[in-house]
């Protein structure tokens, strides 16, 4: 017993050691930037594979390889981003809810990169790099770490890092070189990112999906140490890799066996969800990521005919089968839900996917006769019931959102749609042996199943657009563009944040079944997290309270990855919301944005509903 603690043991200290440098990197580029950046994990994935090429495709010797990887090529990302997508965000101000975003299409272009360049097939033969000694690799995290900790605490460099997070503008003005310390810190968050990547894909799947996400869970370090203290984000990580370890050697039986090992498999992922959902909120209010996005455009009405003619092309296209097109309509509703809760009510939902995919699940669970307490249902009848299964958890959802804005929203719906993924899609009591999914008698032919998808979307569309302009729509717009102002004109700001979330989770839950109708069965895959950051680029670049914007990304994600190679779209969304900060140079006011920003003494805009 002694031996198998003291195994269990050594196994948690090698993944708590990689995620202890997950968590010195993560707070160090903070500490630096102001940012917390969402696209580490795809940092590391992308290092892992360059370490690959290097050693396995081109024969070249570990340590060169891994010289050239972790001292060239991961800083190098890391000054790369800083100049061409960070920067543009820090002047003259940091833009929080810009640096977000921008993270977030980092890491989507950066998936789809990878999916391109190395297929989306798993891999098992990246390279080792040190030995399979958990010591060593803790000797490692915490020599780096104290060398990081005494440069920051003891020297000038330190002391101008501080500076330039507290006030960019005054520390400029003390002498500090405001870009040449968030550089330094962009490339040693990138170093560490590429440290943890090359430690961490011989132990796991290499491929471009797995990876990230399993990077982007370990955030929650980052998360308990408030982005702050390496001490406490490198204990942390050690003592729940050290848990989840010694969690193997619990085997209760009967149903608990399940539960328990699916603890055991993602303690990180707990720890994420409890650190979102209950510590105090991390990275300040953030500001309305709706007001920060791309200028309104008026739509002119002559649009909408022509998009109605292009949703209605693939009914006329020769053969019964008008293939992938049955995907646009039922991923346009998914997408609307963002329109109301983002693009709306300016609350950040990176959660979405989740509320999708549990409205594909319950729908089969009932039309299958599975789902708990209920009787086989007819298909209709289960999606509408899905939908209202699915829409509480929408409200669970939203409760964090009335106390948390900007950075400590997004970690809290990311958290909720992790958690769903791995607990939920991913495990076999609820997946297992999930049966094809009939369609209701008439609708078996993708043509007339296609034609009933365009009369959902067109009953949401309509649905959405009223509430828009209705007086709830109003209020909403009203709490997005100044939130305090709207509250103190009488607006009853909680309660309109859990309508926004739960007519978001309900139009997601709609969308989501029609998606595994369409394709007659559910995927797990089709609805992880990393698809709920792609989508929620996808509108927001497109403009987040634009309901051409759902038609637009829907057609554009299943079309491109459809018509060429899967990552294309993700390179063209990942590149689009990347280089979002780019528009901010010829629209460095508001006014010029075409947006107005009231002070803190303006009520709500009558303009902005």
């Amino acid at each position: 017993m002694g031996s198998l603690t003291y195994d269990l043991t050594l196994a948690g200290l090698a993944v708590g050691s990689a995620a202890a440098l997950t968590g010195i990197g993560l707070v160090v580029t903070h500490r630096a930037t102001g940012v917390l950046n969402l696209a580490h994990g795809a940092v590391a994935m992308i290092c892992a594979y360059v370490l690959r090429q290097f050693v396995v495709a081109w024969g070249w010797p570990v340590p060169a390889a891994a010289a050239v990887t972790l001292l060239v090529v991961a800083p190098g990302m890391g000054l790369l981003l800083d100049r061409a997508v960070f920067r543009p965000l820090s002047t003259p101000a940091p833009d929080p809810a810009r640096t977000l975003v921008a993270s977030i299409g980092v890491f989507v272009l950066l998936v789809g990169a990878a999916a391109l360049l190395w297929g989306t097939g798993a891999r098992s033969d990246a390279p080792v790099l040190l030995p399979d000694a958990p010591w060593i690799q803790l000797a490692a995290v915490l020599l780096l770490g104290c060398a990081v900790g005494a440069v920051t605490r003891w020297t000038r460099f330190g002391r101008g890092l501080r500076a330039v997070v507290d006030n960019r503008e005054l520390a400029a003005l003390g002498g500090v070189d405001a870009d040449r310390t968030a550089a330094a810190g962009w490339a040693f968050g990138t170093f560490t990112a590429g440290l943890t990547g090359v430690l961490l894909a011989p132990l796991v799947r290499l491929d471009p999906y797995g990876l990230p996400l399993l990077v982007l869970e370990v955030i929650a370090v980052a998360v308990i140490a408030r982005m702050r203290s390496l001490p406490v984000a490198a204990g942390a990580a050690l003592a729940i890799g050290v848990a989840q370890a010694q969690m193997a050697r619990l085997h209760p039986g009967g149903d608990a066996e399940s539960v328990v090992q699916s603890l055991g498999a993602n303690l990180f992922v707990v720890a994420l969800l409890v650190a979102a959902l209950v510590l105090p909120g991390v990275g300040g209010a953030g500001g309305s990521v709706a007001r920060a996005a791309a200028p309104p455009v008026r739509i002119p009405w002559p649009a909408w005919p022509v998009a109605a003619v292009l949703f209605l092309l693939p009914l006329g296209f020769a053969g019964s089968d008008p293939g992938t097109a049955v995907q646009v309509p039922a991923l346009a509703v998914v997408l609307l839900s963002l329109v109301v809760v983002t693009g709306r009510g300016g609350q950040i939902s990176l959660g979405q996917a989740a509320f999708a995919g549990l409205g594909g699940l319950f729908t089969v669970l009932l039309a299958a006769g599975r789902f708990p307490g209920l009787p086989a249902l007819p298909v209709p009848a289960a999606l509408a019931v899905a939908v209202l299964c699915v829409t509480p958890l929408g409200l669970l959802t939203g409760w964090p959102a009335i106390r948390r804005h900007g950075l400590a929203l997004a970690l809290a719906t990311l958290a909720v749609g992790v958690a769903v993924s791995r607990f939920v899609f991913e495990q076999p009591y609820a997946t297992a042996g999930l049966p094809v999914v009939a369609r209701p008698p008439g609708l078996d032919g993708d043509r007339a199943y296609y034609a009933v998808e365009l009369a959902v979307l067109a009953g949401a569309l309509a649905a959405v657009a009223a509430l828009r302009r209705g007086r709830t729509g109003r209020a909403l717009a009203a709490m997005r563009d100044h939130e305090a102002g709207a509250q103190a004109a009488g607006v009853a700001v909680p309660a309109l944040k859990l309508l926004a979330f739960a007519a978001g989770a309900a139009l997601a839950a709609l969308g989501g079944g029609l998606l595994v109708l369409g394709v007659r069965a559910f995927d797990p895959a089709a609805f992880d997290p990393v698809r709920g950051l792609l989508w929620f680029a996808a509108v927001f670049v497109l403009g987040a309270d634009n309901l051409m914007a759902p038609l637009l990304a829907a057609a554009l994600l299943v079309g491109l990855d459809a018509g060429t190679e899967p990552g294309v779209a993700a390179v063209v969304v990942g590149l689009l919301a990347a280089l979002s900060g780019l528009r901010r140079r010829t629209a460095r006011t508001p006014a010029a944005a075409g947006i107005r920003t009231p002070t803190a003494r303006s009520g709500p805009s009558e303009s902005s509903a």
